[in-house]
């Protein structure tokens, strides 16, 4: 009997052990979630043994949510097993607090993954096993999840930001009775979170009711459920592929063209919608909430120019085209910024900054804007300009419609002023008066929008 405990607990260390081979470097470094509980205890100990013989580096993050009053006592139980191993830990001190209506699972995962975000490490490793891979899945389909929702969590996530680390699970396909085994025959000590009883909880609903009466039935059901998963990943792989193919037909310069998405089947024109969200890392709203959307897209007139706000993001429309936009505050009509020559000068209330190249042939003659005060600010109505030196001068107004500048983006662009003179507009360029004689060196400036 223990000759056979010792043999599962080998056959655990080398499915672990494949798992990183395949995924990470040599000298990589692997930041555990260590919570205190079996799991991360486990998988903490686990890779110790394996970082002996693979080349790796290894540290420690530790979430304090501050909602237990055994908070800080877990703390310390997870600085002292680091301790004894010789591992670095890193205590992140929260402050949970929901919002009316919101959860506070949903609450504390979101903040323990901006903590995770902020990690100094090529990968985090959490500890969420084949259980949690079904229990997962389950509530999703509770939840009506759409395909991507149903694919369960991914043995390797990228996150969306390039700095952050790369999420890593490598017990997705170890039980829970396994790892518990792993952890009493090497006799290892671990926390209980009080909160894991709590059948309030609807992930703690499911563990305590519901999955130990379905494994009466279906003794297998957490690989039958991680089957489904893989299942539902392919399918989501397709429909990214067939959305590809649609953003190649319907895509011009970077925006979805409205008259092409009406060609598609209201399925398939949705599909697009949600994979370009994605790409841009935005969350889709609900499918109830999406279709709205596209309703509104699909049916809006040639000179209609329908606005829908959803969380942080804003959609907009304009001379057939859908803009995907980051919701943006009003711009301050005081707000200006003075130019003293420096080669690149950063605008923060205008969400970008303007770089000024040297050019020949090119932008405002030096010459010219020697003796006022150069500053740069928004538009306030009833500028005129002339950028072209053989037609009359006209109001800024009409010169960025007639540049297709999307309306809610002509009050919020830089325009540059010599002294009470509008000298230069992003997209528009130089006003006659300013600009560069032939041979001359100009300043041409460059609006770098965030």
């Amino acid at each position: 009997m223990v000759h056979s405990r010792k043999l599962k607990s080998i056959n655990f260390l080398r499915n672990i052990r494949d798992v990183l081979f395949t995924h990470i470097k040599p000298g990589d470094h692997l930041a555990v979630a260590l919570s205190g509980g079996v799991d991360s205890v486990v998988l903490l100990h686990i890779l110790v043994t394996l970082s002996r013989e693979i080349p790796l580096t290894l540290s420690a993050v530790h979430v304090n949510h501050g909602i237990s009053s055994n908070a800080n006592l877990w703390s310390k139980f997870c600085c002292h097993l680091c301790h004894a191993y010789g591992v670095s830990i890193y205590i992140a001190y929260l402050k949970i607090k929901k919002e009316k209506g919101e959860s506070l699972e949903a609450r504390a995962r979101e903040e323990r993954y901006r903590v995770f975000n902020q990690i100094q490490a090529n990968y985090v490793v959490l500890a969420q096993h084949l259980d949690d891979q079904a229990e997962t899945l389950l509530l999703q389909l509770f939840r009506g999840a759409g395909i991507k929702g149903l694919c369960g969590m991914p043995l390797v996530r990228k996150q969306p930001s390039i700095a952050a680390p790369q999420i890593l699970r490598p017990l997705l396909e170890i039980s829970r009775d396994e790892i518990e085994a792993y952890g009493r025959l090497n006799k290892l000590n671990w926390i209980n979170d009080e909160s894991n009883d709590s059948i309030i909880f609807n992930r703690n609903f499911l563990r305590h009711d519901i999955l130990p009466i379905l494994k009466k039935r279906y003794p297998n059901y957490p690989k039958t459920l991680l089957r489904t998963s893989r299942h539902f990943s392919e399918a989501s792989l397709l429909l990214d592929e067939l959305a590809i193919i649609d953003n190649e037909h319907c895509v011009v310069s970077g925006k979805i063209q409205i008259n092409h998405l009406r060609l598609l089947s209201f399925a398939r024109a949705k599909n697009l919608l949600r994979y370009n969200l994605l790409q841009q890392g935005i969350t889709p709203p609900s499918t109830v909430k999406l279709e709205t959307i596209l309703h509104q897209i699909l049916s809006a007139g040639p000179d209609s120019q329908p606005y829908i706000s959803f969380g942080n993001t804003e959609i907009r429309c304009y001379k057939g085209s859908i803009y995907i936009l980051p919701s943006t505050t009003s711009l301050q009509s005081s707000a200006h910024y003075v130019w003293n020559g420096e080669a690149h000068l950063v605008l923060s209330h205008f969400n970008g900054a303007i770089r000024f190249a040297e050019v020949k042939n090119q932008g405002i003659s030096q010459k010219k804007i020697s003796t006022e005060l150069i500053t740069i600010r928004s538009r306030r109505g009833g500028e005129l300009f002339m950028p072209a030196c053989n037609r009359p001068r006209r109001s800024l107004k009409n010169l960025l419609r007639e540049a297709s500048i999307p309306p809610w983006q002509r009050n919020t662009i830089p325009l540059m002023f010599y002294g009470e003179k509008l000298i230069w507009v992003p997209s528009i360029g130089v006003d006659c008066e300013f600009q560069v004689k032939s041979d001359e060196l100009g300043i041409l400036p460059i609006w770098d929008s965030m």
